[in-house]
């Protein structure tokens, strides 16, 4: 009898414990379903995608993206799924007069394995294949919503804090998400799997997990890293400023050091299913690793705090030259197509020196520029920036504190208790400080990074003001007496956000249902009578040459030949795409000619969006990159002026003047677009 009632309050901590994770699951899952759907709603609404012909719909994957579906169909058209693996491993019918590895050059697992699930599945007869590939990219939406909310619930202890980081993550959706407009970017089917390793790393970082839940993140973390790392080719970059802040808490001895090096396994496996990628053996996260892997740098943070300072002074010396070391031997070694691009972009962002056309180019992108006040504004107005201050200040504050008891021989505390008040003291918040803070910083140079540091934001601020650990820790820093500081903070921990939600809810809440009651259209009636002309009039054997972004639709849509991409991590493409561009410069008839032969194009296409651009921020227009490249461009009191001795070819084709005529034909136009045969014979008779 005694032993049943000793055992009765453990039995009923378990219980309420298991209701408790059951209702949460449940609301994770809930929260992410409702997310996929409402993505399906809204990009229904916007497009009207159900009633257009396929055509139509293909164009409406904007910005040179659609490439990525084209291979997706050309898996689902191949006689077996092997065959079309082996075509697309040697591919010469994408770009003229080169055969690649297409698989490998544009990152194609997402739409290999999206077309084996769509045969196996047996999903022919139920689903249309654009709407099955669709279907699959808002699920991965879904699965990134979910791994958010679990992130949040995890540190904060409630799933409350998992609801408020969907809500604001959604609200925020211009700064979190890409896929409204962009759904087979690399980055729509990466960024799910970051965000399910992120999860799992907070999980595995936790000093009380127990030896199965640190076993389930640790494989959970390998799964999602790997995936991570072989469908996005700058995944690399996001892993190393991960294991920058993985650093920064083993220097400190704020995480026990076996839980840093989790990347390795999931590095190797990657290499190799990417074809022995050199760029991925050459890469800063696998250099650090070896760094951090070295037993040189053992027994380095022992001692009194002087000394300690000095020795993790020397840690980090010793890690950044091994690690460099490590980088110099393999692009020794290796023959590396990588020409570390990304850093050249970076050098030239900070060091104002003349620069090409490619490095100009990749700086001109709108991802390169630096966040506009518009940025601030929207997250201040949805109240994540005011309370993601305070939680930030609030954690690292404590982390600081932290550390100086690390540096002063403190052991970490194995289990810490409300009142203790040290939210500094958890290893999972003081990952999240780094994490937030480096990423940040360099969202605060490059727009781009703000889909890296944005949903975070939205996870970390909601874990915040639900965590009652965060309001017991600022109210023992403020001593008070009158209202015992747990009680306070297991007050405010509820009621803030639950004002918070109800803010939300009425604000935002009939702005979410205006856009999906909101019929808007996508009409583009100059790019789909483009798309037909070549798709019906143009030889089998036609080769097009024109800007990368129409390349990837002229691809997409009619399946034939081009001359170069819109892919941005290849510099061979790069400098392709820079001697097409010509056609928009200050050069001669015989010179476009020339270029276009070299690459065996048949017809040009020329863009008046381009030629006639008339944006009144001169330096990022095609034309004055152009002119800047070729040494047209003379300054005089801080204005730009142009001089060559022939007209830019894309207006003075137009004029039919006699040299342009022998070189070249034309046989399509409308508003926006006109199509010139690249003559094979010519008469040079001017």
């Amino acid at each position: 009898m005694n032993g049943t009632v000793s055992n009765y309050p453990s039995t009923a901590v378990l219980l309420q414990h298991l209701v408790k994770l059951f209702f949460g699951c449940l609301a994770a899952v809930t929260c992410g379903m409702m997310y996929a759907v409402y993505l399906s709603t809204y990009h229904e609404r916007k497009f009207w995608f159900s009633s257009r012909q396929e055509l139509e719909r293909e164009i409406t994957f904007q910005g040179g993206n659609g490439l990525y579906y084209y291979y997706y169909k050309y898996m689902l058209a191949a006689s077996s799924f092997e065959k079309g693996i082996n075509d697309l491993m040697r591919d010469n019918r994408t770009i003229s007069a080169q055969t690649i590895n297409a698989v490998e050059q544009l990152s194609l697992y997402p739409e290999l394995i999206t077309s084996f699930l769509y045969r196996v599945t047996g999903s022919q007869d139920m689903i249309e294949p654009v709407y099955f590939y669709i279907g699959v990219v808002f699920g991965l939406q879904a699965l990134y919503v979910t791994a958010l909310f679990v992130s949040s619930w995890v540190m904060s202890g409630t799933w409350v804090a998992g609801m408020l980081a969907v809500a604001w993550y959604i609200i925020n959706r211009p700064d979190t998400t890409k896929v409204d407009y962009a759904i087979p970017l690399r980055d729509n089917w990466a960024l799910p799997y970051f965000s399910c390793q992120v999860a799992a790393l907070t999980g595995f970082l936790r000093n009380n997990i127990s030896s199965s839940g640190e076993m389930f993140c640790y494989l959970l973390l390998s799964a999602s890293t790997f995936t991570f790392i072989l469908i996005w080719e700058h995944s690399h970059y996001v892993l190393f400023i991960q294991s920058l802040a993985l650093f920064l808490l083993d220097c400190f001895d704020l995480v026990q050091p076996r839980k840093v090096s989790v990347y390795l396994c999931s590095i190797i496996l990657a290499y190799m299913l990417q074809f022995q990628n050199p760029s991925l053996l050459s890469s800063p996260l696998l250099s650090l690793l070896v760094a951090l892997l070295s037993p040189l740098q053992q027994n380095m943070k022992a001692g009194r705090m002087a000394a300690r300072l000095m020795k993790i002074v020397l840690h980090f010396y010793l890690v950044f030259t091994i690690g460099i070391t490590f980088s110099y031997i393999i692009k020794v070694s290796v023959i590396c197509k990588d020409l570390s691009i990304n850093l050249c972009i970076y050098q030239s962002h900070a060091i104002l020196i003349p620069r090409d056309f490619v490095t100009n180019l990749l700086l001109c992108q709108e991802g390169f520029q630096s966040p506009g006040q518009d940025y601030f504004l929207r997250l201040t107005q949805a109240s994540v920036l005011p309370f993601y201050l305070l939680v930030l200040l609030v954690c690292l504050l404590s982390t600081l504190q932290a550390i100086r008891r690390r540096l002063s021989g403190e052991p970490i505390k194995a289990k810490l208790r409300l009142e203790d008040g040290m939210i500094g003291e958890q290893p999972e918040v003081i990952y999240h400080v780094f994490h937030t803070l480096l990423f940040g910083a360099l969202a605060m140079l490059f727009v781009g990074m703000k889909y890296l540091w944005t949903p975070y934001v939205c996870m970390f601020t909601a874990f915040g003001v639900c965590s009652p650990e965060l309001w017991v820790t600022v109210f023992k820093w403020l001593k008070l007496k009158s209202v015992h500081p747990v009680v306070l903070g297991l007050i405010l921990s509820t009621a803030v956000p639950t004002i918070i939600g109800f803010s939300l809810w009425r604000e935002y809440f009939p702005r979410l249902i205006s856009e999906l009651s909101e019929l808007q259209e996508f009409y583009d009636p100059d790019t789909v009578e483009l798309m037909n002309w070549i798709k019906t009039q143009a030889p089998t054997a036609a080769v097009f040459a024109g800007s990368p972004q129409l390349m990837g639709a002229v691809k997409l849509c009619s399946g034939w030949t081009v001359t170069s991409l819109p892919l941005y991590t290849d510099i061979n493409l790069l400098r392709r795409s820079e001697n097409i561009y010509q056609v928009y410069a200050m050069r001669s008839a015989e010179d476009i000619y020339k270029i276009l032969m070299s690459y065996k194009a048949s017809h040009v296409i020329i863009e008046e969006a381009i030629c006639g651009e008339m944006n009144p921020s001169k330096g990022c227009r095609i034309k004055d990159l152009l002119d800047i490249s070729n040494g047209h461009v003379i300054y005089e009191k801080g204005e730009m002026y142009t001089f060559s001795k022939y007209g830019r070819f894309c207006q003075e084709i137009k004029m039919n003047y006699s040299p342009y005529i022998n070189y070249f034909t034309r046989v399509f136009w409308n508003r926006s677009y006109h199509i010139y045969k690249v003559n094979t014979v010519v008469s040079f008779q001017y």
